[in-house]
C-alpha cells in the first residue's frame, strides 16, 4: 500500500472553481486538486524555482515536481480535449495569514478563515487592541487584505 502523501500548503483559495469550454455541454471533467493549482501558480505564474516552490508548499522537491507534472498534464488534457476543469479537493492545508498593526507595528499570524479563524475585519491587534492593520503578503503590506483576497476584488494597490 502506498504511503500517504504530505499535505501541500496553499496560500489562497481560487476565485473560480470551475472552467467550462465555451459553447460546450461537456460531460467530461478533469479534477484539478487545490495543491496542484498552487504548484502551477508558484512555478508558472510567480516563476519561482523548484526549490523555492517546494519550500513554500512544505514539500520535498520530488513531491513538488510530481504534483506540478500532474497539474500540467490535467490542464493540457482539458484544453486539448475540450474538457471542463473543476478545482477541488486534494491533500492540502491553508497557510496562516500575517498581519501588522498600523498603530504599534506589531506583527502576528492568524489561522485561515477556512480553519475557524476570523475574517480580517474581525481581528484586533493582540498587543494594543487596535483594529487598524495591514495584511503582510510576500513582504508587502496590503490595506485591502491581500492581492487575491477572498472577496475577489483584487489588490488595493496600496502597498507599503
Amino acid at each position: 500500500m502506498p504511503r500517504k502523501r504530505c499535505c501541500g500548503k496553499i496560500e489562497q483559495m481560487p476565485c473560480c472553481r470551475r472552467f467550462i469550454p465555451e459553447g460546450e455541454l461537456s460531460t467530461s471533467n478533469v479534477e484539478l486538486f487545490l495543491e496542484e493549482l498552487e504548484a502551477l501558480r508558484l512555478k508558472d505564474v510567480a516563476e519561482l524555482d523548484q526549490t523555492a516552490c517546494s519550500l513554500k508548499m512544505g514539500l520535498s522537491r520530488t513531491t513538488f515536481q510530481r504534483i506540478l507534472n500532474s497539474a500540467r498534464r490535467k490542464v493540457a488534457l482539458a484544453l486539448l480535449e475540450g474538457q471542463s476543469i473543476s478545482i477541488e479537493g486534494g491533500n492540502y492545508i491553508m497557510q496562516n495569514r500575517t498581519f501588522e498593526c498600523v498603530d504599534c507595528a506589531h506583527q502576528w499570524e492568524e489561522k485561515p478563515c477556512t480553519l475557524g479563524g476570523k475574517h480580517g475585519y474581525e481581528i484586533a491587534c493582540p498587543a494594543c487592541g487596535s483594529m487598524k492593520k495591514s495584511k503582510v503578503e510576500n513582504g508587502s503590506k496590503h490595506a485591502c487584505g491581500g492581492k487575491d483576497h477572498e472577496h475577489g476584488h483584487g489588490c488595493c494597490g496600496n502597498h507599503q
